[in-house]
Order: structure tokens, then C-alpha cells, then sequence
């Protein structure tokens, strides 16, 4: 007997799938995105450099996933900031070297199962034989929404992503700091052009909106949160580090992780609709990964999903290698180790970067003498390019090279007269040392508080200098002194080449120095000497068509016995106002 009539039967099947969607979505979803960033090829726990294990690598970020991935109360999505394809001799190797196979930093990411990735600058120094096959061979989608093809303006690579964990839908949009033709020769970013990051995330959010509906968008950026470094400000187009503007221009982002500055992120700022955005970033080299904690309760009245946000950095030196991946990739690591075991030469004396941090070093006028060599300069420009290296006299072997320099940069020979190499000079002095006021001051330029207090940096308690040292560029070829008593433009005095010959401010030179400083990185071509931006490709005489160290290597092999020292060409003076704010100093950044 049929009790219920068939327009009953449907109202209370009606009523049953609304009360079962009530049920879904009155409950509560956990989501932990974690993120590291700018992991610089730190894969394994062991420095081959060094040749040490290590407290920071992905095989223990590893351990530190399978943990969260076991818990079942919660999803995860795990993401990365991009920044490594460059760093340590294992993605080196592979890069350059072993290209035959599919790339280790591939095969390890898609291993751990990263769901998304940014495109870092270190990842397009590369070059295009090298992340384009690299792109191919992941299995998760690698974002940079404004890096887009110069011939149709679409994006080069992808540029968001859709990640749906139960109910919740999240877009990922993916970009990349735009500063990559200041860096980088144009061969190596051909076909592209990089556009400003508060403009193409108010494009792409629109999208996003429009066409997904997501319950949460994530930026995923490979920029900085401090948009006034390098004398850049708010209104600065293309700010290399724009993450803190996009945060705060463009609403609809809940959450932005960041990278490409090392520093480590876990902030709030308000949006111009006065909601909160969460900022975080992991600092680099898989030393810790940034998580946000997210809970997610179904908003009835609303039919929406209500979301609140906490944000956490996680050390990974707490943590264990993971014995599967260490198992897994364990022919790898052993292939590296091989190829950076190789001789190359002999010092007959050692060398330290620290020295280099001060003033003339053996450890920068090595490089100095190898530019000049290789390309037959008049002068040479280079700075340090690790901050605490030290090679020790003896047997010199590939990792050393490592350690000497650090990343992969041409070598350009340039065109310049001799009042821009004057004013590239006071520019260098400036950012590098302090206008001393006696031999009591300091003799470099740390950051200061409205008090005149030193800024410290958070993450190792130490003065935060006014540039990176890697900008510290100091010439060879010419005899100068810099006195830092004096105020920018009148600290340098160029007294001749160093073979005795006159320097002419209006002779044109030739200049040896790396394609990041050619291309205006460091702005000491642009703000120094003065060149436009755009007139600086026209100044290249020349370029090697590999990276540096791979000619400082074979430079070494074929001299066989090098004796490094340095040219003592150059000197800070009053010298006694050096000698006592160097001994001040060093005890301040090497304690």
C-alpha cells in the first residue's frame, strides 16, 4: 500500500538531501598550507662545500610533511616559492653538467608532492634549456601569472591554480618579482617580459572571482615584503619587492606567502576594504617552512565558507632526514659528491671573505685578476659574493669554486669613460661604508634607528647593513683611495692605473664585471655612474656564454699553483680611522 502520495514522496526527499547538505556543511574543515621557499638546492643534509652534514635540507622537511600528512583531521597543501634551481653543486650539477636525465630538484619535488610552485629569478638565471625542461618534468603546475610571452602578452608559464581540499576550493596565483631584466641578460629571459605586480594581481583576482568562485585565493609570490629596498618606494613601478603592496592595493587575497628576501614572514596588514591579509614566508635553504592554519565553518545564512587564519614558522632542524628519501636519492648525493671531489688546483695560501667585507682582499683580487685576464680590461669591478667563506691553502677541488663564487653569472666586458667609473666608485664607497665622523665611528653603513640606534636583522640578532654585501664592488687595474670622511661624490680618488699610466675621466675604458651588475643589479651603473637603464645593453662588448665559475675553474687548472694576494691597489682612508672602525666592526658582525 502506497502511504505517501508521489508529490509527498518528492517533498521528503527534498527535505532529507537538505538536511544531509546541512550536515556536510555545518562542519568544520582544517587546512594547513605549508610552504618553503628560495631552497637554493639544499636537498640533502650535507654541504659539499664543507663536506659536513647539515641541520637544514628537504630530506628533513620530509620527516616534518609525512608527519602532517598523517594527521587525518586536517588537509594539507603544501607549496613552494620558488628559487631553487641555483644555490648548492646538486642542482649545479644537473643544471649544467648531467642534463641527460631528468633533473634531480624535479624528480625530489614531485617526489614530496608539492601541489603548486613559484617561478623565482635564480630559476630564469638558469636559462631557457634549463627551466623549460625542468617545467616539463613536474607534475604539479609552476606559477608566474605576470611573467607573460612578449608575443602575445599571455602568460609564459601558468599562471593560478585550483586546489580543492573536501568542500574547499583554493586558488593559488603565482607571480615572480619583474626586476629579472635588471639582472639577468636578455638571452636568458628571451620571449618574456615581467609585469608590474600590483597591476597583474588586480587582473588576475578578477579572473579568479569571475570565472572559479574560490573559498580562499593565496598569492604565492617570489618577491619581498619591504618595497623601500633599494631606495625603491610605494610608487615604484615593478618594485622588486611588492608583496606587503599587493597585500595592501588589491583586495580579495586572504593569505600571501612571500620569498626571494630571506627574512621570514608571519604578519597581518589591512587591505583598502580594511580586511586582514596574512603575509608569511619561510626565510631559505629548507631551514624552516611557513604554515598557515586555517579553519573553515559553513556560514548557513550566508551559504559560505567562513575561514580564520593563523600563521606559524616551523624549524626543520628539529626534525630527522627522512630515511625513504635519503634511500631514494641516495645515487644522487653520491654523484655530487663525486663531481665536486674533483682537484683543480693548489693555493699556496688561504683565503677568507671576511677580510674582503672591510676593504682590499686576496679573496675578491682573485676574481679581479681572472676578469682582467680572461677578457683583456682595463679594469675589473667584482664584490664578494659569500659573506664567511674561507678556503684553506692546499689541494683546491670543484666544491671550492662553490665557496669562491657563489652564483651563476656572465662575465661581460663593458664600455665605460672615466667619470663613470669615478661616480660607480663613490656609489659603491657610499652604500658600503659609513660617513665617519672620527675614528670612533663606524666604518660601515648599518642601518640606524630614528635614535641612531643599530637595526638588528631578526633572524640572527646581527647590524643590519644598508646594502648586501654582494654589492660591495671594489675595482682592480686602477690605484685609488676612498676617505670616508667625506660625504658621497667626494670620497674617491683615482690616481692612476695601476701600471703608472694617466686615468682620464673623459677616456672611454673597458670594463670586466658579472652580468648581474652589467644588467644594473645593485644600481651601480643606473643610480652611480649615471647610465640609463636602457642604454646599458649597448655598452656590452662582450659576454661569456657560460657562467663565471666555470672560467674561474678552468682559469685555475691551467695555472695549476696559484698564490692569491691581494693587489693592494686600492685603500679606506684616514687609515687610522680604518684600522679602528674595522677592528670595531668585525667584532659587531663576526662574534
Amino acid at each position: 500500500m502506497n502511504f505517501f502520495s508521489n508529490r509527498t514522496r518528492v517533498i521528503l526527499v527534498a527535505l532529507q538531501l537538505l538536511f544531509f547538505s546541512a550536515l556536510v556543511y555545518s562542519q568544520t574543515i582544517q587546512l594547513k598550507i605549508i610552504q618553503t621557499t628560495d631552497e637554493h638546492g639544499a636537498i640533502f643534509p650535507y654541504s659539499f662545500v664543507e663536506k659536513k652534514e647539515t641541520a637544514n635540507s628537504l630530506a628533513q622537511f620530509m620527516s616534518y610533511i609525512k608527519e602532517e600528512r598523517a594527521n587525518t583531521n586536517q588537509e594539507i597543501i603544501l607549496l613552494s616559492g620558488g628559487d631553487f634551481l641555483q644555490g648548492t653543486p646538486a642542482v649545479y650539477y644537473y643544471n649544467f653538467e648531467k642534463t641527460d636525465v631528468p633533473h634531480i630538484k624535479s624528480e625530489i619535488m614531485n617526489y614530496i608532492g608539492y601541489d603548486a610552485a613559484a617561478v623565482g629569478n635564480h630559476d630564469i638565471e638558469t636559462g631557457h634549456a634549463v627551466y623549460d625542461k625542468f617545467n616539463k618534468e613536474l607534475k604539479f603546475p609552476w606559477l608566474a601569472a605576470n611573467a607573460v610571452k612578449t608575443s602575445d602578452g599571455n602568460p609564459y608559464f601558468k599562471p593560478y591554480t585550483i586546489i580543492e581540499r573536501k568542500e574547499i576550493r583554493v586558488a593559488i596565483l603565482g607571480m615572480i618579482t619583474p626586476n629579472i631584466p635588471n639582472w639577468l641578460p636578455r638571452n636568458i629571459w628571451e620571449g618574456m617580459e615581467f609585469n608590474d605586480m600590483v597591476e597583474s594581481a588586480r587582473k588576475w583576482v578578477t579572473i579568479i572571482k569571475e570565472k572559479e568562485m574560490p573559498d580562499l585565493i593565496v598569492g604565492l609570490f617570489h618577491s619581498g615584503v619591504d618595497y623601500t629596498y633599494g631606495n625603491q618606494n610605494a610608487d615604484t613601478y615593478k618594485n622588486e619587492n611588492a608583496v606587503k603592496l599587493v597585500a595592501q592595493r588589491v583586495p580579495g587575497f586572504d593569505i600571501i606567502f612571500c620569498g626571494h628576501d630571506h627574512r621570514g614572514w608571519n604578519i597581518t596588514v589591512s587591505n583598502s576594504e580594511w580586511k586582514e591579509v596574512n603575509i608569511l614566508g619561510a626565510t631559505s635553504s629548507a631551514r624552516d617552512a611557513a604554515v598557515a592554519n586555517i579553519t573553515f565553518d559553513f556560514d548557513n545564512a550566508q551559504k559560505k565558507w567562513r575561514s580564520k587564519i593563523t600563521g606559524d614558522i616551523v624549524e626543520m632542524k628539529n626534525y630527522k632526514p627522512d630515511q625513504d628519501f635519503m634511500n631514494k636519492f641516495n645515487g644522487a648525493l653520491n654523484n655530487v659528491k663525486k663531481y665536486v671531489g674533483r682537484k683543480v688546483g693548489y693555493f699556496t695560501e688561504s683565503v677568507s671573505a671576511r677580510e674582503s667585507i672591510f676593504g682590499s682582499s686576496a679573496f675578491v683580487d682573485l676574481i679581479n685578476k681572472v676578469q682582467l685576464e680572461l677578457t683583456g680590461a682595463d679594469i675589473s669591478f667584482t664584490a664578494p659574493l659569500s659573506f664567511n667563506a674561507n678556503i684553506e691553502k692546499g689541494d683546491i677541488f670543484v666544491s671550492d669554486l662553490f665557496e669562491l663564487y657563489r652564483y651563476e653569472n656572465l662575465l661581460y666586458t663593458m664600455e665605460l669613460s672615466g667619470l663613470e667609473i669615478k661616480n660607480y666608485l663613490e656609489y659603491t664607497s657610499d652604500i658600503w661604508f659609513n660617513q665617519m665622523k672620527d675614528e670612533n665611528d663606524h666604518l660601515l653603513n648599518f642601518v640606524k634607528d630614528a635614535a641612531g640606534n643599530l637595526i638588528l636583522e631578526r633572524r640572527n640578532n646581527m647590524p643590519l647593513l644598508k646594502s648586501q654585501y654582494y654589492n660591495f664592488d671594489s675595482a682592480m687595474g686602477i690605484d685609488y683611495t676612498v676617505n670616508v670622511s667625506k660625504p658621497y661624490g667626494n670620497r674617491v680618488n683615482i690616481l692612476s692605473f695601476s701600471n703608472g699610466s694617466k686615468f682620464y675621466t673623459d677616456k672611454k675604458y673597458k670594463v670586466a664585471l658579472n652580468s648581474y651588475r652589467g644588467n644594473g643589479g645593485g644600481n651601480h651603473l643606473t643610480q652611480g655612474a649615471g647610465i640609463p637603464k636602457e642604454e646599458l645593453e649597448k655598452r656590452i662588448l662582450f659576454s661569456t656564454d657560460r657562467d663565471l665559475r666555470y672560467y674561474v675553474m678552468k682559469w685555475i687548472e691551467n695555472q695549476k699553483t696559484i698564490t692569491p694576494k691581494s693587489a693592494n691597489n686600492w685603500k679606506v682612508i684616514p687609515e687610522s680611522w680604518w684600522k679602528k672602525g674595522k677592528e670595531k666592526d668585525f667584532k659587531l658582525i663576526y662574534k
